[in-house]
Parts: C-alpha cells; structure tokens; sequence
C-alpha cells in the first residue's frame, strides 16, 4: 500500500489531482458562458442550461459503464482513454453553431469526462492505505473545484473578450498536453488484479451498494447537496449580468473563485475525520452552505461574496466527507460504489438546475431561496437517518460479538 507522503503518494496524487483538474475545466467550461448564449441564441434560462445539462447528465449516465470497464482491464488505461478524447471531442465541438448540436457535443464530452471520474477514486482507494486515502480524496476534491474554478473564469473572460470558440479550442489544446503529462507520470497499479467479471453480476452488485442504507444515504447528500451547489452559482451568474449589477460576463465570472473556501474546507476533511464523525460533518457543511446563501441574499455585493464563499466552504466539505464515506463503507466492488455515489451527484446537480431556474424566472432569489431550503431540509433529515442507521448496526454488531 502506498503511505501517506511517501514518493509514490506525492506522485499519484499529483498524477490524478492533475487529470482532475483538467475534467472539471472542460465539464464547466460553459457554465459563465450561459447568460451571454441565451441572448446569442434567443432562448430563456432554463433552456440553455441545457449546456451545461447534457454534459452532467450524460457524465452520471456513463459512469456505472466505465467503472464496469476499469474491473475489466484496470483503473489506469480508463483513466488515460477519458483524458484523451476530451480534446478530440472539444475540437469536434468547433464545426457547429447550431445550438441542438452543440449540445449534443457536450452531451458527448459529459461522456468521455465519465471516464476519468468514476475511476480516479477507486484507484487511489486501493493503493493508498487509509490515513493515505484520507488526506488523499481531499487533494483530489481541492483539484475538482480549482478545475472549476479556472474552467469557469477561463470560459467567462476568453467569450467576453473573444468568443466562445476561442475558449473551447484554448481548453482543447490544454487538455491534450495535460493527458500527455499524466500518461508519463501516472504509474500502473500494484494492488488491483483485473478480473474477467461477467457482466451480469454488476447488476446484482449495484442492488446491494443500493440495499446498504449506509452508502445510499450518503448518495442522496451528497446529490442534493451538488444540486444547491452549483445551481445556486449558475443563479449567482444570472443574477450579477442583470439589473441593477449589469456586470460583464467576464467580470461576474470571477465569483467563482469564491470556490477556494471550498478547495481550503476539502483539505480540511482529514483533520475532521481523526477527531469527529463524517456524518456530524456532512450535517456541519450543509448548515454552512445554507448559511451562506441566506447571506448572498442581502443586495450587496461584498456580502454576495462572503454568502458564496459560506457555501462554497459547506458544500466542499459535505461532498468531500460523503464521497470518501461512501468509498470506504463498500465492501466490494469499490469502483462501482463510487461511480453510484456520483451517478447521485451528478443527475442531481442537472436535475436540480432547471429546479432552480424555474425558481429564478417566476420568483427570482427569494423564490430560489424558497426551493433551495426545502432541499437543505430533506440533506438535514438524511443526516439524521444516516447517523441513526450507522449507530443502530454498530449497537447490533457490538451485540453479536
């Protein structure tokens, strides 16, 4: 098993942090673009959200079939088919300005980022010992939202200054020499055996990764706490381009940096699970991410700022804790229990977008308010389930012994 800072655990961590970064720029590449193309191509909010939509949800829908794939011929030749097709699909992206078709390419690049995602954390769960995983899935999350982040500014500030092609093929370029870097760096593993499964037992592994109250609570958290999340900023964006702020869409893109309370909280996931429980801290985020978008509701912009950096620290730090519960809480097929855990995630974050924009046109932020709080309220109630369920089979086990 690779320890925590040894050389092998700076490498891999380094390799897949990296990848990381690389998914989440391309998977929200077009997420500041938003305002500008609905007024490009005529249609409402809930409408182009579908940009952003079709790579989510396409992503959740192909995560169960490459985790299935990694079981077959290894974690590490997926992780390096993913990173290459995003420039392949990115430049593919290019050939069209018809609205129907470019979704369809993001549809498509929701796909090939799958690949990457439904696999990264299952491998460092089997070549890291646990204190290694720990503060492990916290670099690798730090990486997911500093790819958001840098996607989101980067897409805002080429389009206002260029043009949203521009951005796209920029992004491909990168993403092309970064597979390339990964591919040298990341190394095979030793710790995985690839077995020739038949396919038909996946099925009756997901049931049971279902059937276990203890991975499917956290699977609903961390989907609905995704959902507010991101769908709260894509809001934040709508709200900053249109009166009285009028900003630029390069300018409002910048809010995104207040993901970096999140990428500090993520770090801060190892710490938190040496002293307290994960589920206390799942309950803790989301109290926070509520906090901070009933501060955003104030019509100042530093006090927006000082909400969405609340949220973002909350959010961060839920998902981070529910992630590496639901993965060390599997039994078996690990890969597949991650991929379901992000199957939650990512259906619910697009789902959870039209939610919110129906909730931004007919009521704009006090009726987002409105929607939002009841999900806040059914994470709360699944915290408690969570922890009731956890303490009732220790109670039994400690029994049974």
């Amino acid at each position: 098993m690779i320890e925590f800072r040894s050389k092998a655990y700076y490498k891999v961590s380094a390799a897949l942090a990296f990848g990381s970064f690389l998914v989440f720029c391309n998977l929200y590449l077009f997420q500041p673009m938003l305002p500008v193309l609905a007024k490009d191509f005529a249609v409402s909010a809930t409408q182009i959200n579908w940009l952003l939509a079709a790579g989510t949800l396409t992503l959740a829908i192909m995560l169960l079939p490459w985790a299935f794939a990694s079981e077959l011929i290894g974690r590490r030749k997926i992780l390096l088919i993913s990173l290459f097709l995003l420039p392949v699909i990115g430049l593919t992206s290019l050939l069209t300005n018809d609205l129907v078709l470019l979704i369809i390419s993001r549809a498509l690049m929701g796909m090939a980022l799958a690949g990457f995602t439904a696999v990264a954390v299952a491998y460092m769960a089997e070549e890291f010992s646990a204190k290694a995983f720990s503060y492990g899935i916290g670099a690798y999350i730090s990486a997911n939202s500093l790819g958001g982040i840098s996607g989101r500014i980067f897409g805002g500030m080429i389009t206002d200054h260029f043009n949203w092609q521009t951005a796209v093929a920029c992004m491909a370029l990168l993403s092309l020499v970064g597979a390339i870097l990964v591919a040298l760096v990341l190394p095979k593993q030793s710790n995985k055996t690839v077995k020739s499964v038949p396919t038909s037992q996946y099925h009756h592994v997901i049931i049971q990764h279902v059937k276990n109250k203890k991975i499917f609570f956290a699977m609903l958290i961390g989907g609905l706490n995704f959902a507010l999340f991101m769908n709260l900023y894509t809001v934040a964006g709508f709200r900053l381009v249109s009166e009285p702020y009028s900003m630029p869409v390069s300018i409002a893109s910048m809010i995104f940096l207040c993901y970096l309370s999140g990428t500090l909280s993520s770090r801060l996931v190892g710490i938190w699970c040496q002293r307290f429980s994960p589920i206390t801290g799942m309950f803790a985020g989301a109290t926070l991410g509520l906090l901070g978008m009933l501060v955003a509701s104030y019509d100042s912009l530093v006090v927006i700022l000082i909400g969405l950096n609340l949220l973002s620290f909350g959010a961060f730090f839920t998902h981070s804790l529910a992630y590496g519960w639901v993965s060390q809480q599997a039994e078996h097929s690990k890969s597949t229990a991650t991929a379901l855990y992000l199957v939650h995630y990512y259906v619910s974050g697009s789902l959870g977008g039209f939610y919110l924009m129906y909730c931004w046109q007919h009521g704009r932020w006090t009726q987002v308010m409105i929607g939002a709080s009841i999900l806040y309220a059914v994470i709360f109630c699944l915290c408690w389930r969570l922890a009731s369920y956890t303490q009732k089979q220790t109670t039994t086990t400690l029994q049974v012994q």
